[in-house]
């Protein structure tokens, strides 16, 4: 994160404030507008690695799913909005969406098949802010990839070490489930995805997996 402009807003004036065709990225958290830093090299190498492997599935199974090039999501609470890293979105679900065809707006949970966080040095929001949110939005799969094992150790384990964690709901609550290394990621929105987490930490040429077969 770069900025935070301290005013406290609401949703739908967060909406209405935003720069149109914006270079940055802005978010809304707990009422706070936040200006999002610019990702690193490996972070944006690893976010479309991601995105274009998930949507080689969708188009392999012929899914009627989409990932949209802009997205903000709308949690249950009026004071937050937010822009995952990838989203995989459910179009029939879309139909429900009032906001989506002129904003491009999500408030339903049910709406996300998968939501992505690639983890920066703001770690504490993908593991404390969004998780809590995305759980209480109802959204069924959210991961958070956090390939440099910045995330706190109550989080990843000690010693930390770059991991991959898969959240998904289980009885409104987010049970999770965390690989590593070679282990494949198992996902219940893309069941027959064939992914490591060495493929996708490679993807940002993270040392230790370059060289790996």
């Amino acid at each position: 994160m770069l900025q935070a402009i301290p005013k406290t807003v609401t949703f739908d004036e967060f909406v209405a404030w935003y720069p149109e065709n914006s270079v940055p990225s802005y978010e809304l958290h707990n009422g706070v507008i936040v200006e999002m830093s610019l990702g690193t090299g490996d972070h944006s190498d690893i976010t479309g690695f991601i995105s274009g492997e998930i949507n080689f599935e969708i188009r392999r199974l012929q899914l009627p799913y989409s990932i949209p090039g802009d997205c903000l999501l709308k949690p249950a609470r009026n004071e937050s909005g937010y822009k995952p890293d990838v989203i995989v979105l459910d179009r029939t679900a879309l139909l429900n969406e009032s906001r989506w065809k002129k904003e491009s707006i999500i408030t339903m949970g049910a709406s996300v098949r998968l939501a992505v966080e690639v983890v920066s040095t703001n770690w504490r929001d993908d593991y404390f802010l969004k998780a809590s949110d995305y759980e209480e939005m109802g959204i069924s799969e959210y991961w958070i990839v956090d390939y440099l094992g910045l995330g706190g150790r109550k989080f990843i384990g000690n010693p930390k070490q770059p991991t991959l964690s898969v959240y998904q709901l289980v009885d409104e609550e987010y049970q999770v489930k965390q690989f590593r290394e070679s282990e494949r990621v198992e996902s219940l929105a893309f069941p027959e995805l064939n992914l490591t987490v060495e493929q996708i930490f490679r993807a940002g040429g993270i040392e230790g997996f370059e060289n790996t077969h």
